[in-house]
């Protein structure tokens, strides 16, 4: 599952952890974190892409926040994805070429 804060709350989430855990910067932070990129990083704090419930409970034991605390709802992990070939031209009617 996904976790979907409302507008701009994500950041202040993750602006809220890097302060009580006294990390200055996103760097310091995926050198805490094991097996998270900076680039994911960063679009986590913008809100670009939503972060997976394992890793808010993994980044609320860290810092000793509650999630109970924020606003969010939880979404599937397919949440956002495009529909892909499903309305693609190609998988429209085949037309006899003569």
């Amino acid at each position: 599952m996904r976790v979907k804060f409302n507008e701009g709350k994500q950041r202040e989430f993750f602006i809220k952890v890097m302060l009580i855990i006294s990390c200055p910067s996103l760097n310091e932070l995926k050198n805490r974190l094991v097996g998270i990129s900076y680039s994911s990083l960063k679009n986590y704090l913008s809100g670009r892409r939503l972060i997976s419930e394992s890793f808010l409970n993994d980044l609320c034991n860290l810092s000793g926040l509650k999630k109970e605390d924020f606003d969010f709802e939880l979404v599937k992990d397919n949440w956002g994805q495009s529909k892909g070939g499903k309305k693609s031209k190609r998988n429209g009617p085949i037309k006899n070429r003569t």
